[in-house]
């Protein structure tokens, strides 16, 4: 097994279905991720690389206490994708950002396709999403691959 860590900032949109539920659709460039710690602070920077997309497709199934349930795909370019579900529930609450909301949810792999087929593993998800829809998402993943 070989083990693959990784950071990706996705940007995109989540809105209501027609059966209640909600779906969210947004996209990954391949990119390089910064963080420089200094005597004044941190610096983040995302910078967008050559290379291929990643696609996430997910339903999102929202519950009255601020949890909720979300299972989909994420696609990683032409070399394949992962399948995945919550594990308990995440959670999401106003965040300080006015019309904003933000969030947090654990995700665990439960198949693979293509370079992933056969793929194990936990991505975690914090998020922002507006009041208009507008999500950024960044994912930390630890896979492991055959």
């Amino acid at each position: 097994m070989r083990e693959l860590a990784f950071v990706l900032e996705f940007r995109g949109t989540a809105g209501a279905g027609a059966d209640g539920k909600r779906r969210a659709r947004s996209t990954a460039p391949s990119q390089s991720l910064t963080t420089v710690i200094g005597t004044d602070g941190l610096h983040a920077e995302t910078k967008a690389l050559d290379g291929e997309e990643a696609v996430l497709e997910s339903v999102v199934e929202r519950f009255a206490d601020g949890s909720f349930v979300e299972d989909g795909t994420i696609t990683y370019g032409r070399a394949g994708g992962v399948s995945f579900e919550t594990i308990g529930r995440g959670t999401v609450a106003p965040a300080p950002r006015e019309g904003w909301t933000s969030g947090a949810v654990m995700w665990t792999v439960t198949g693979g396709r293509g370079a992933f087929s056969g793929a194990r593993g936990l991505i975690t998800s914090n998020f922002t999403v507006s009041a208009q829809g507008e999500v950024v998402d960044h994912h930390v993943a630890r896979l492991y691959l055959r």
